[in-house]
């Protein structure tokens, strides 16, 4: 059983559910495994390990970071080389007016001065910095005050496809950048091998283009209804919203 975090299992404000922890719950009594696959990164997952008092392994910034919420302590990570990150930032500035860059590490983060923050970041202690390239990263993001994020997409595909692999799980002009192959999938494939779990026997959930790898790969996909039309189109079901508590109705289903 593989979730998506952010408008996918949690609620729009962030939390988590007594009816989602409950069903979270019920998954792992059953002797299933239960991973959480998100966008997020490590220092973001406190206050969900916390919800879910510090159970199983998180999937982090799109699959470049493998998470142990029971330590808190990054046991894996899928890195941009600084040759990459230099080329692939030189490329979109030579070719896209207006971007601003920020950049996720192992432990930390760091934005360029013009980078509007999102999220709980606007609450979190940042470092700017003059330079996004200095060391390696396990995610670049890039910001367009006025593009969308799939027109955004595009372009970024178009550029600099060959070098990262990038996608979107916001409704802004905000792409995220992962080292080329890197995805939820990847990393979810990894972890069910580990476990002897075929994709036929995966359960995924997600709302957003960052989640489509991983719900193409899963046996059984669902899409909560306030996902992304392409992620809508793409699935198997569609539940009900992530403040409809939708996942936690598809495990009571299946786990009940």
């Amino acid at each position: 059983m593989a979730t998506d975090l952010d408008g996918t299992a949690l609620r729009t404000d962030g939390t988590v559910s007594p009816r989602t922890v409950s069903a979270f719950g019920k998954v792992e009594e059953s002797g299933a495994v239960l991973a959480f696959v998100t966008g997020r990164p490590p220092r973001w997952m406190g206050g969900v390990a916390s919800a879910v008092r510090h159970r199983g392994l998180a999937i982090c910034a799109n699959g470049a970071l493998i998470y142990d919420l029971h330590t808190e302590r990054i046991v894996e990570s899928h890195l941009i080389t600084v040759d990459v990150l230099q080329e692939v930032v030189a490329q979109l500035r030579a070719n896209v007016s207006e971007l601003v860059f920020s950049v996720e590490y192992e432990a930390g983060f760091a934005h360029e001065s013009d980078f509007l923050l999102g999220g709980l970041d606007r609450h979190q202690g940042t470092v700017r910095v003059d330079s996004v390239t200095a060391r390696p990263c396990a995610k670049l993001l890039a910001l367009h005050p006025a593009m969308g994020a799939d027109e955004l997409q595009a372009v970024v595909d178009e550029l600099v496809g060959h070098l990262v692999t990038a996608t979107h799980s916001s409704r802004r002009g905000l792409i995220e950048m992962s080292a080329r192959g890197v995805t939820k999938a990847t990393a979810l494939a990894a972890l069910a091998a580990r476990h002897e779990i075929k994709p036929a026997q995966a359960v995924a959930f997600g709302d957003m283009p960052n989640d489509l790898p991983m719900l193409s790969w899963a046996g059984t996909s669902y899409a909560v209804a306030n996902a992304h039309p392409d992620v809508l189109a793409a699935v198997d079901h569609v539940t009900a919203a992530n403040d409809e508590d939708g996942v936690a109705r598809v495990i009571e289903e299946l786990f009940g």
